[in-house]
């Protein structure tokens, strides 16, 4: 497990980040700079490096903006590192509002900007205070240990804390992409048990975008044939916020 430069990482996320302005904080690691993680020969070696990330989610943020307020928590090549870096790190429920934890592949921010993410889309599932922990836990082991089968379409998953509910994200690069996205969704009913009946949301993050740049546009949820027609019980809407 990789400490990433912070004199007070213990036994939780750095306390200055999770209750602190962003302002007060400087983020002074370069992901793409840091060399390879090192994987010990009793390790099992994950197929992807993974990056974790922490912010405080802000209301109609620039991009520039957004880029600054996340901070690198650790980094993770192997299991062990994995349950390493996981057994460090504050509960979400112990989380504030508007607070964020993002799981991407190393190269790949939580951003809708960045390139891998910016012709793809997100699942979303809103979930109650007492659910999300156990959620998060079985959603980002089943994206290190590749259940999604589904190439290199997942990009990373992001938890939000918020009020009443919180959410969780899996990002995918192809929103166009019906097999993987499709593939994606069941795999979530599958690992949380989300009946058939439940309905989940579809954001396209170039939508998002689109939105920041126009930010007197109001929430519509569209009639889409493209998505109606292939997925049921699914909510296609145009995000209107971060």
């Amino acid at each position: 497990m990789e400490k990433v430069a912070s004199k007070q990482y213990e036994s939780k996320i750095w306390p200055d980040l999770v209750d602190s302005d962003d302002s007060d904080v400087e983020n002074e690691i370069d992901v793409d700079k840091l060399p390879p993680l090192e994987v010990g020969p009793n390790e099992n070696r994950l197929q992807h490096t993974y990056c974790l990330w922490f912010s405080r989610k802000g209301t109609q943020r620039a991009a520039t903006d957004y880029s600054k307020s996340l901070h690198v928590v650790g980094r993770c090549a192997s299991v062990q590192q994995w349950w390493s870096l996981y057994s460090h790190l504050i509960r979400p429920t112990a989380l504030k509002p508007y607070r964020e934890l993002s799981l991407f592949k190393q190269g790949i921010k939580p951003m809708w900007e960045d390139p891998a993410n910016s012709k793809g889309g997100q699942w979303v599932i809103r979930l109650r205070k007492n659910k999300i922990e156990r959620a998060w836990e079985n959603v980002c082991m089943a994206m290190l240990g590749e259940q999604f089968l589904v190439g290199d379409e997942i990009c990373g998953i992001v938890l939000q804390t918020k009020y009443p509910e919180d959410s969780l994200s899996v990002w995918n690069r192809t929103a166009t992409d019906m097999t993987s996205t499709t593939r994606i969704r069941d795999t979530l009913r599958r690992i949380l048990n989300i009946p058939l009946t439940t309905a989940m949301e579809y954001k396209i993050h170039c939508d998002s975008l689109k939105y920041v740049s126009m930010p007197h546009t109001r929430c519509r949820i569209l009639s889409s044939s493209l998505y109606n027609r292939n997925f049921r019980h699914i909510r296609y809407v145009r995000s209107w916020h971060r």
